[in-house]
């Protein structure tokens, strides 16, 4: 009886060191499984007849940019939104710079770049981000032929222009992300060697209405002294894109990360927009008030 006892135990014992052995294969797996859902044939038709669908639609019968969100890659739904902008600038297959990108997998170009066959450029600061992103898109059976470029470096308002023209961005680029976690306004003011037709950047809700910017500090790196004491309002960043030739035309339905569209294209469809507009989720008003730890800290007002 104490024999079959403990062939019992050491069988449960091996079972769970098995299936603690195991864990990380069958974690790829499901990660590996997950993204060729992503990419998979009936993935890209949806997109692309979704593409089209905006594209024979009559002005009237537009659904409006804050009802096409949908995930893919992105973080939230900024892939519908990106997509409904390009439909309607008549830009299938475009180019983009990401700035922040970290692996370029999680990424606001990544659904561009695997189902669109878009070329871009996708810059970190994390040589363990990049590496794996190259790694993923060099052996990519959409992308390995031409697969984008990545660019290791720590982002600045200096040196923004010099890793855009090492890196060969195009001049009018069609799409330029920006998520850095610090700097994002200062680093897009800085940028003048590329005119984006779209920007999608970072803001911070937690500032509220208050056209704020937090200083700027090149060594800057996230968190800082406190997790929310970085960067750019939506109301100062609608501001300095106005400065720039941009309108605010949307955002993630969260109302952070704001879209911007160059002065002169698509205006009949793609719409200015009211920051107002943008910050009506509920879940702002609880955000906002975690701006009163640091409300009494330097501020620049724009």
């Amino acid at each position: 009886m104490k024999l079959n006892f403990l062939k019992r135990k050491l069988k449960a014992l091996y079972r769970n060191v098995l299936d603690l052995s195991l864990q990380p294969y069958f974690r790829e797996l499901r990660e590996e499984r997950r993204l060729a859902e992503k990419v998979s044939p009936a993935t890209k038709a949806a997109l692309i007849e979704l593409f089209g669908k905006y594209q024979r639609l009559p002005k009237a019968e537009l659904p409006g940019l804050e009802k096409t969100g949908l995930r893919v890659f992105s973080q939230f739904e900024e892939d519908g939104k990106l997509l409904y902008i390009f439909a309607l600038l008549d830009i299938f297959r475009g180019s983009f710079l990401d700035l922040g990108s970290g692996d370029g997998i999680n990424s606001n170009c990544a659904n561009l770049a695997l189902n669109f066959g878009w070329s871009g450029v996708f810059v970190d600061g994390s040589e363990q981000n990049v590496e794996r992103g190259r790694r993923f898109y060099e052996s990519h059976p959409d992308a390995w032929a031409y697969p984008p470029r990545f660019v290791e470096a720590m982002i600045t308002a200096e040196n923004i222009n010099e890793i855009a023209g090492r890196a060969r961005v195009p001049i009018d680029v069609d799409l330029l992300s920006i998520d850095i976690d610090g700097n994002d306004y200062w680093v897009w003011k800085a940028l003048d060697v590329v005119r984006p037709k779209v920007v999608i950047i970072e803001t911070h809700v937690e500032f509220g209405f208050k056209s704020i910017v937090v200083p700027y500090d090149k060594d800057y790196v996230y968190p800082g002294r406190h997790p929310d004491y970085h960067g750019a309002s939506p109301v100062a960043m609608a501001k300095m894109a106005k400065e720039k030739g941009y309108r605010l035309v949307g955002s993630n339905d969260y109302g952070f990360n704001t879209i911007y569209v160059k002065n002169g294209l698509a205006e009949d469809v793609l719409p200015e927009v009211t920051v107002e507009s943008i910050m009506d989720h509920p879940r702002n008003v609880e955000r906002m008030k975690r701006f009163e730890a640091i409300a009494d800290w330097d501020y620049l007002t724009v």
